[in-house]
């Protein structure tokens, strides 16, 4: 393991953040912390995960796509970022490409992705 990697793996380890196994297609819920004036609240952004960035490392990051009011927004997270209080799985998406930007030109049914129903977890068997 060279010395930026072993570095990378300190900080992560050092972070101690919970990052599931999620990739472009899935529908996942990202606890995101607000602050308004003096205090801090945590509010839910949930959509498409439509493409990840630099993997699994410190500088990797993920857009998220939903539609809000009948216009589409999107967001990006830094993967470990101090204001992401938690990211949950809500489904899994079955695609065949990393990056789902074709679905900023779709609406309606044309827009849906198909759910996968044989997933398996990234590492082997579950607990």
């Amino acid at each position: 393991m060279d010395l930026i990697a072993q570095i990378e793996a300190e900080q992560i380890a050092a972070l101690g953040k919970d990052i599931p196994d999620f990739k472009a297609g899935d529908t996942i819920r990202v606890g995101f912390k607000v602050t308004e004036g003096t205090r801090t609240r945590v509010q839910n952004y949930e959509g498409v995960c439509i493409s990840r960035k630099n993997g699994q490392g410190i500088a990797g990051s993920f857009t998220v796509r939903k539609i809000s009011f009948g216009e589409g927004v999107e967001r990006v997270f830094p993967l470990y970022s101090t204001n992401i209080d938690s990211i949950t799985v809500v489904r899994r998406g079955r695609v065949r490409r990393s990056k789902l930007y074709y679905l900023r030109s779709r609406r309606g049914k044309s827009a849906r992705i198909a759910e996968q129903s044989n997933y398996k977890p990234l590492g082997g068997a579950e607990a």
